[in-house]
């Protein structure tokens, strides 16, 4: 299983659905359109500045609010390798799951990673390293299917992993 490199782009609690993809922008499922207006809510410089293996951390709650699948989708197309945080949102958490987007319940990440900080990410070890700080966070694991609905890619990959092995 491959390890995750990037920059930590960091944001705190309760980042909600319409901070990470505003609803005047969800009149599109293309992952292109929705990744430019990525966090657009927060800060206009996240969908031009993030770059492919970026890592999100955020605080509790994280993707709260509606039941919007652009969201996690808006987060994936910019290219972002993970999201780690202190807790995700039930909602969110589903959706993420369902296209596969890599996702960590990390407290003590969450509360101590720092902006711009380069991580690396041990998905078999459940793993973060700070190559900045030397720091080291142990996350929780996720329940054996929901990982490897994760790891094949998403909901609509591991059906069809489950629909081929029964023939």
């Amino acid at each position: 299983m491959e390890k995750l490199r990037g920059l930590a782009w960091v944001f705190g609690d309760n980042i909600d659905t319409d901070q990470i993809i505003p609803a005047r922008f969800c009149n599109t499922f293309d992952p292109d359109e929705l990744s430019e207006h990525a966090m657009e809510g927060i800060g206009r410089e996240f969908p031009h500045r993030v770059a492919p293996g970026d890592i999100i951390v955020a605080g509790r709650n994280f993707g709260c609010g509606s039941s919007r699948e652009a969201a996690p989708l808006a987060l994936k197309a910019t290219g972002i390798s993970a999201i780690v945080a202190n807790s995700f949102s039930r909602l969110f958490f589903r959706n993420a799951v369902n296209i596969g987007l890599y996702i960590m319940i990390c407290k003590s990440a969450a509360e101590n990673i720092e902006n711009g900080e380069e991580l690396v990410i041990d998905r078999q070890a459940r793993l973060i390293q700070s190559l900045t700080t030397g720091r080291a966070y142990k996350c929780e694991p996720l329940p054996g299917f929901i990982q490897d609905i994760v790891d094949i890619g998403g909901m609509v990959e591991w059906v069809k992993k489950k629909v081929a092995k029964a023939h």
